[in-house]
């Protein structure tokens, strides 16, 4: 990790931890039912997710996710390489990609209810249904922005099939994939949370949702919490891995500044 690196992460911990500071004493006072002070919150999320909940509501909902967003990425890709290479499929498709794109997420709940019941395929394909068109759409336009020397390239020295795919395009095409998948990412957390609250026995919306019917609401802010710390961690995570992957990338842009 670089220096600069080692110092934004300085900057993020210390204004979490004066905000974190200055929530601590703003509820330390009485504020309102919905509220609670922040030792309560924190001894709730050491009992419920310290580990007592963790195998019954984290694991699933993480296996949720990982499946969900897995698929997306998946699809997306291979979907987003065929309209790209060919203008005539780009064209026969939009109108049905701009279609599907464009239902809001939460109006499918009902259909992938009633398709899939209220287990995890139903929210893995929820959540793949959603995510891949961010991903289809970051691949196709990425296809038809490449230089036509590389794919002249690619047609004089004969590269065809599964080497094309992964010698070539993949290299050439991660910085926009990975753009697509950052979008996908947030909203897979959001929908795994929603589709959890409307219709699960299990996992972190549904306990956070029955937290709130109970009035228990310690426990509601340690779900709440758990989940900001999981989105954050994910972000890491995914940052880690694009610095990684699109290294190259990274550099070039850097030089062009």
């Amino acid at each position: 990790m670089t220096r600069a690196r080692w110092r934004h992460l300085a900057l993020e911990l210390g204004v979490s931890g004066a905000l974190l500071a200055a929530v601590w004493v703003y509820l330390s006072g009485d504020h309102g039912p919905a509220w609670t002070s922040v030792p309560s919150m924190l001894d709730a999320f050491r009992r419920a997710w310290l580990f007592d909940r963790f195998a019954s509501d984290v694991v699933p909902s993480l296996v949720r996710l990982t499946l969900g967003f897995g698929v997306a990425v998946l699809a997306g890709v291979l979907a987003g390489v065929a309209i790209g290479s060919s203008r005539v499929v780009r064209l026969l498709t939009q109108p049905l990609v701009s279609f599907m794109r464009s239902l809001p997420a939460v109006s499918l709940l009902p259909l992938s209810l009633a398709l899939f019941g209220i287990g995890t395929w139903q929210k893995v394909a929820l959540i793949a249904f959603v995510c891949c068109w961010p991903v289809m759409l970051n691949t196709a336009d990425g296809i038809a922005e490449l230089h036509p020397t590389l794919l002249a390239s690619v047609r004089a020295y004969r590269v065809r099939g599964l080497d094309r795919m992964r010698l070539v395009l993949l290299p050439a095409l991660a910085p926009r994939i990975f753009a697509g998948m950052r979008t996908s990412l947030s909203l897979a957390v959001l929908l795994l949370v929603t589709s959890e609250m409307v219709a699960a026995s299990s996992g972190i919306g549904f306990f956070v949702w029955q937290s709130q019917l109970r009035f228990s609401i310690a426990d509601m802010w340690a779900g709440i919490i758990l989940l900001g710390l999981l989105g954050y961690a994910l972000n890491l995570g995914f940052g880690a891995v694009e610095r990684r992957v699109c290294d190259w990338h990274l550099q070039l842009r850097g030089r062009k500044r």
